[in-house]
């Protein structure tokens, strides 16, 4: 048989089975998902400033660009709020994948405000000596050239800069915008892999410590690659269970609400193990995200590695990305499951608070002092999301806002203390550092009893917020459990604090660089919200409040 007889066959067949009707235009509300298409088209531009802007000019170009789409993005969200979006008008846009809602907007806005915060540790240029008569930053002149290498050594005597940084950062925010808002499980895996991969990638990039770096970067990467197939592998367990992707469509299978059920959907609802399986290996890839316990052991490696101003960004925007999606996860899509998975995520909250806090004791570098600490807040953070009440949520939004700028404005500071091989992150060259730089070390300690959950600052506030909701939430035994952490964990902080102002400075000790105005911006603002949040927390717990409801 010819083949056009086969492919009349095949046409007349397909007609009579079923008319093909007109396949509907998508519907797309630009308006509506303004924030993330400013940030991509941004960070395309950067892409075409790096192939078309001459090398010198790259730096104050990228700089230029990304700050004003950071801004213009964050006005975008202030907009949509203003509009009623977070309320009254929340809505699933973007034919379904997208929502428009108020912890939505919420998590976008601290996202946008955060990686502005981070983008000026990224342009600062005077913390290390001139190299060859050039300013240099924290990243690698010629990634692409070997450690140590001839072509590396040509490059900084060249004067070459990575600026690719700046669309690197445009582009993990885009992806960290939609994580959150994402209201189908394919969306949530797109947008999981396009903040990953440029993390990833910035990871590798440190110009001192260039071995470690990209120890880092690979460590990060093969993990969080095995995080994404389990998180895939969940997804296509979820969508063999309820037949569809959509989080309204499985949460409504999930609790039998379900209308329109055909013979081969009954018989998949009736094998929970479907079900159950695919929503653990879901909320896996989006615990080790967070960095909870036992999936956190990237942390403190990657946080050490990474060059600094990306370490700060990382640990603030990530971790607010991350539990945006694992909310919307648990709160819309699996409420039905709400029996199955409290009791797993009180066994996670409580060892990610014991361990992150009793492991920091024993550290001796800075970062990977923080990063313990990062892990031992996932843990604080994650009482709040097993309330399961708007309080819950409400006070889970805030904890975020306030952990995220006290984060990056910690990481600044250390970026400031240096020695003759960079940045000396060793506890023990920290010693003295009240008496030599008073202003330093006092900004420092602010940061430290922040994260102790000390009043009157923004970690007292978030705190008592997240176990305030959770005791009423019928988590009373988790909030002991945290108290006990945060007790555990101030002893470290106040450590540190100790060993800065009553320890004898070393002659050998190191400097503080001076800063320009870029990273003096960042360490301002994180102090300025940490106190003001911590003083008069009120008006943004109601704002947080009033955002605190999810779009079905």
């Amino acid at each position: 048989m010819s083949a056009s007889a086969v492919h009349s066959l095949w046409t007349t067949a397909a007609t009579a089975a079923d008319p093909i009707t007109k396949i509907d235009a998508p519907k797309f509300e630009y308006g509506q998902m303004s924030p993330t298409l400013i940030v991509v088209g941004a960070a395309i531009v950067g892409i075409l400033v790096e192939a078309f802007v001459p090398r010198r000019a790259r730096y104050h170009a990228q700089m230029f660009v990304s700050v004003v789409a950071l801004a213009a993005a964050f006005a975008a969200v202030v907009a949509l709020a203003a509009d009623g979006y977070g309320t009254t008008k929340a809505r699933i846009a973007a034919m379904g994948a997208i929502a428009v809602d108020g912890p939505a907007l919420f998590l976008q806005g601290t996202i946008l405000l955060a990686a502005l915060v981070g983008l000026f540790t990224f342009a600062e240029r005077r913390l290390d000596p001139a190299a060859h008569g050039n300013r240099v930053d924290s990243f690698a002149a010629q990634a692409a050239s070997v450690p140590g290498s001839d072509s590396e050594k040509a490059a900084v005597k060249a004067g070459f800069t990575t600026t690719e940084v700046f669309p690197l950062l445009l582009f993990a925010v885009a992806g960290m915008l939609v994580f959150p808002a994402a209201n189908d499980l394919l969306t949530l895996f797109v947008a999981l892999e396009v903040f990953s991969l440029p993390l990833y990638l910035l990871c590798a990039l440190a110009r001192r410590k260039r071995l470690m770096s990209q120890e880092a970067a690979v460590k990060y990467f093969l993990l969080g690659a095995f995080a994404s197939a389990f998180t895939l592998f969940g997804i296509a367990l979820l969508y063999g269970y309820a037949g569809s992707v959509s989080y309204a469509r499985i949460a409504q299978v999930v609790d039998g609400s379900a209308i329109d059920i055909t013979p081969a959907l009954a018989d998949t609802m009736g094998n929970d193990a479907l079900l159950l399986v695919g929503a653990g290996l879901l909320v896996m890839g989006l615990l080790f995200k967070v960095g909870a316990v036992p999936f956190h052991m990237w942390t403190p490696d990657v946080y050490q590695g990474a060059p600094t101003p990306v370490t700060g960004f990382m640990a603030a925007a990530t971790k607010v990305a991350a539990f945006g999606a694992l909310l919307r996860i648990l709160y819309v899509v699996l409420p039905g499951l709400r029996w199955d998975w409290r009791p797993v995520m009180w066994g996670v909250a409580i060892v990610t608070m014991l361990g992150g806090a009793i492991v920091a004791i024993t550290q001796t570098d800075i970062k990977r002092l923080l990063a313990y600490s990062s892990i031992a807040h996932a843990g604080f953070i994650l009482a709040g999301v097993i309330a399961t009440t708007p309080d819950g949520v409400s006070s889970v939004l805030f904890y975020l806002a306030a952990y995220s700028f006290v984060t990056i404005g910690a990481f600044a500071v250390v970026t400031l203390v240096r020695d003759a091989g960079g940045e000396a992150t060793h506890l023990s060259e920290w010693a003295g550092l009240g008496r030599r730089s008073p202003l330093v070390a006092a900004v420092f300690a602010v940061f430290l009893l922040a994260f102790a959950g000390i009043p009157l600052t923004s970690g007292f506030a978030g705190k008592f917020a997240v176990f305030k909701a959770a005791a009423e939430g019928g988590a009373a035994p988790l909030v002991v459990v945290g108290v006990i952490s945060s007790a555990i964990a101030a002893f470290f902080y106040i450590r540190v604090i100790v060993l800065m102002f009553f320890s004898e400075p070393r002659p050998e000790g190191p400097t503080v660089a001076v800063p320009s105005p870029l990273t003096v911006t960042a360490i301002g603002v994180g102090v300025a919200v940490t106190l003001v949040l911590g003083v008069a927390p009120q008006y943004f717990l109601d704002l947080a409040g009033q955002a605190g409801v999810f779009v079905r």
